[in-house]
């Protein structure tokens, strides 16, 4: 029954997301037809997962062992050798849903299908042309197609991709899954095995929406922010332009109004359709008074506007409606003449990218709202601005932009091209040569039709800053210049549009190579002394975690530290480590963790070496970052980390494991990061400081301080600091003495920048190595158990506060943790303001802990480890 105005009507949809059931197609021997209609019995088909693939299926249903643990994947039959139809399935769902009684209208909508399917309900074919294409949304009218008794049934038969690839180890297999329109990752690359079933399956959402005789789809919000703005205060107006696609569904002509409103006020658009017709219908400009503006994240608020926009036919029933979340901000770039590289401006303002490489959020496709919420989270709390997602994977979802609108982490979105598998280099594990491999995917059609539909999908979230041809290579020509030239300027036209990730036209390469790396584990210095890449799109690469971590994807028998091979007995050219095998199933191999970890001596347990890798890993992205920014405008105008996450459980290139437990990664990360921050150049002894902000900072105070391994004081240095905005600033070297309090056993150096109130704005700790490079102090390292209490703030948030003893040594390295008070098993996720810290002697530390509380369950309770091997248990007061 259709609504009156002011009831809205659109919207008026639900989701298919339970009750599916399916069957192999080769045990099916009905077709669609039958399959489809209410007589058929599907008497012993099993539990599907819908949203989901095969291969979820199959895991929920115990038929295969979980991949994502130790070499269980192996066990798991590949769609290359066990044949595509191994892995073609039939799904069927029964849902009620009546026939609409006047002009109204009902919908079928699936938001993506891998790889290509048949559509069925209740004994007739609903798609009548070819649905493939992993990034394509489909919307069927199946208004005159639903039984007349309310009860009806949908059947799907989805396909693997036509060509899944020969999963043969090397970057996307043998390159061949390249000649689809899907992720490449799925035949594998080296920091994930092959997806056995390359993600077969109705793999994102399915639903049932009405309307009424007018359908409105695409929605367009375009914001225009001119000048140079700050983030807070009274602003200038801003302007917002709406277009809509409407389409009329009855054989008459229909005239009415489409209507927005934002913030109490009202654009008003008259329309008259065609019978059987669709139109894309502009709106008025409106110039929109002192709004509430949209910032990256350490910039300013993350404000949104809902934009609630419906068609009234004939001015008073609405016959469909959307409502779109409005975040008022414009994105601009320029070409910055030092550096060589494109910077990115936000509201007139610049930004200096920090960033991390993302590839999705789970490799089979178990995609959650709540997940995605979790990881942008801790992108955010890692002070970072921009996720840049990786050409081999997919165009995210709506639900991972809904959480970077909410997190202000600008998104750098590629599409679906990759050097390895596309063909920039010669590779001989690649089974087509380059000219070849240089002309996939085999339907440059498709791939323009899924890129125009992605355009539409999430254009309108204000995270979405930068469109990329492709990773590490551009599309070919025949996709390039209609994506370039026409796709992107008429469906966004507000977005800077890169050609591929590498590209002069980001980052104008005057180094030689390919504008990446480097890769692996770098010594510190190599960030603040070897200029790379002006805007480097991808640099780094560790993130083992710690012993807990490991127990999660590795058996008993391989928690076993990797051997390290000493340089006068490895081969010529080969690894200088030797790691169980599952270590390098897992994408151990080639990490490098041997000569960073042995400075802190030989590790003499599995668990010895995890602690001393997370030292590594906050020292590295501290490091990393810290020296990016030491050339802030100069050098560089943005950096991206490969990669900050990870989908599956490697071992590589991740500041949090699969299972959203931290390791040091994140808070090395998170330090060196900070938008005002104080900072140690240990190869030269300069002392910096960075302000990323809009504001100059004024009679700020920076307090050096040297520790002992006894935890003796020496005051380096305490100066006044006065910022300009968007700046760094060299304080001045102090190599000398800080070298002469370290050569024994090593120090700690703390770098404190106080307010005018004396409080902490940014608080650095760095462990300094002896006059030999290594870290002898830290072997004999003792310290006083902290004082500790916690209290739960409100239900899902508890603060902690520590206490050094004065007198006594830093207390050095601690992880905090959530745990379950009955198993002692880590609470995850969990949210810490800070954690692998230190407390210096007679300091105090306050930790904030956020995390979803299950329903129901106990109060969780607290352990506390540090470096010296002490441990606490730390009770929580309601």
């Amino acid at each position: 029954m259709l609504t009156t105005a002011g009831q809205l009507f659109a919207q008026d949809q639900y989701e298919l997301n339970s009750g599916w059931l399916c069957s192999p197609a080769t045990q099916v021997k009905a077709q669609g037809t039958d399959i489809s209609s209410g007589s058929f019995s599907t008497s012993g088909w099993k539990k599907a997962v819908v949203p989901g693939t095969v291969l979820t299926t199959m895991l929920v249903n115990k038929e295969v062992p979980d991949p994502y643990f130790g070499m269980n994947n192996n066990l798991i039959p590949d769609v290359y050798t066990a044949g595509r139809d191994y892995y073609t399935y039939w799904f069927v769902k029964d849902f009620k849903e009546a026939a609409p009684a006047a002009d109204g209208q009902v919908w079928l909508k699936f938001r993506g299908i891998n790889y290509s399917c048949d559509i069925f309900l209740n004994g007739k074919k609903v798609n009548t042309a070819p649905f493939k294409g992993m990034y394509l949304r489909k919307s069927f009218n199946i208004t005159k197609l639903l039984s007349k008794t309310g009860t009806n049934r949908l059947a799907v038969i989805v396909n693997p991709p036509d060509v899944v690839g020969n999963p043969n180890g090397g970057q996307g297999g043998d390159g061949t899954i390249a000649r689809g329109v899907g992720s490449q990752y799925t035949a594998g690359w080296d920091w994930i095995r092959p997806i056995r079933d390359r993600n077969t399956g109705i793999w994102d959402k399915v639903f049932i929406e009405r309307t009424g005789s007018v359908s409105l789809d695409n929605p367009h919000v375009v914001t225009l922010v001119p000048g140079k703005r700050k983030a807070d205060g009274t602003q200038e107006p801003a302007i917002i332009k709406v277009s809509a696609e409407l389409k009329n569904s009855t054989a008459k002509e229909l005239s009415g109004n489409l209507v927005y409103t934002i913030d109490g006020k009202k654009v008003t658009q008259s329309v008259l359709l065609k019978a059987n017709a669709a139109a894309e219908i502009k709106m008025p400009d409106l110039v929109f008074k002192n709004p509430k503006l949209w910032w990256p994240a350490g910039y300013g608020k993350q404000d949104l506007y809902d934009l609630k926009i419906s068609f009234q036919e004939k001015g008073t029933l609405v016959t469909d409606s959307e409502t779109v979340s409005v975040g008022i901000r414009e994105i601009q770039t320029e070409w910055n003449s030092i550096t060589s590289s494109k910077q990115i401006s936000v509201n007139g303002q610049k930004i200096f990218i920090k960033g991390g490489n993302w590839i999705m959020s789970d490799a089979m496709l178990r995609l959650s709202k709540e997940r995605y919420d979790a990881e942008i989270r801790y992108h955010r709390d890692m002070n970072l601005n921009l996720i840049r997602i990786w050409g081999g994977s997919l165009t995210e979802r709506p639900e991972f932009f809904e959480a970077c609108d909410k997190y202000g982490m600008l998104v750098f979105q590629d599409f679906w091209m990759s050097g390895d598998a596309n063909g920039r280099w010669l590779d001989p594990m690649k089974s087509e040569d380059q000219w070849t491999r240089r002309k996939y995917p085999d339907d440059h059609n498709l791939f323009l039709e899924c890129a125009a539909d992605a355009i539409k999908m999430i254009r309108n979230y204000p995270s979405l800053a930068v469109w990329c041809g492709g990773n590490e290579i551009t599309p070919p020509e025949d996709i390039l210049i209609p994506l370039r030239d026409k796709l992107i300027p008429e469906l966004d036209g507000t977005r800077w549009f890169v050609d591929y990730s590498n590209s002069d036209d980001m980052s104008r390469n005057t180094l030689g190579g390919n504008g990446d790396g480097p890769y692996g584990i770098q010594k510190i210095s190599t960030f603040w002394n070897t200029r790379t890449w002006p805007f480097n799109s991808e640099v780094g690469s560790v993130g083992v975690g710690d012993l807990e971590s490991l127990e999660r994807i590795l058996p008993k028998s391989s928690l076993v530290a990797p051997q390290f091979i000493p340089a006068d007995k490895r081969q010529p050219g080969g690894p200088s480590e030797k790691a169980d095998s599952v270590w390098d199933y897992h994408n151990y191999l080639g990490v490098g963790y041997e000569d960073h970890i042995l400075p802190y001596g030989k590790p003499t347990s599995i668990g010895d070496f995890a602690l001393k890798a997370q030292l590594v890993n906050y020292d590295q992205y501290r490091g990393l970052m810290e020296g990016f920014s030491s050339h802030m405008w100069d050098w560089y105008t943005g950096v991206v980390i490969w990669k900050t996450q990870n989908p599956w459980t490697s071992m590589r290139g991740q500041m949090y494991d699969y299972y959203l437990d931290p390791n040091a990664c994140l808070f090395g990360l998170r330090s060196g990061s900070e938008s005002l921050h104080s900072m140690y150049n240990q190869e030269d002894g300069m002392v910096y400081v960075v302000n990323n902000g809009f504001e100059a900072k004024r009679s700020m105070m920076l307090v050096i301080k040297s520790y002992d391994m006894d935890g003796k004081e020496t005051m380096i240095t305490q100066v006044f600091v006065f910022m300009d905005p968007s700046s760094y600033k060299k304080i001045g070297s102090f190599k000398k003495m800080i070298d002469q309090l370290s050569a024994k056993k090593g120090s700690f150096l703390s770098m404190q920048l106080l307010d005018e109130n004396k409080k902490i704005l940014s608080n650095n700790l760095y462990w300094l190595a002896d006059e030999k490079g290594m870290y002898s102090g830290l072997a004999d390292l003792k310290s006083t158990a902290l004082k500790t209490s916690a209290k739960q703030l409100k239900s899902g948030k508890i603060e902690v506060t520590l206490t050094n003893p004065a007198n006594g040594p830093v207390n050095f390295f601690n992880r905090i943790s959530l745990v379950d008070a009955n198993t002692k098993k880590r609470v995850l996720p969990v949210f810490y303001d800070d954690n692998y810290f230190s407390v210096l002697p007679g300091a105090e530390k306050k930790i904030i802990i956020d995390y979803n509380p299950e329903k129901g369950a106990a109060m969780p309770m607290l352990t506390l480890t540090n470096y010296a091997g002490n441990e606490q248990t730390i009770q929580i007061n309601p």
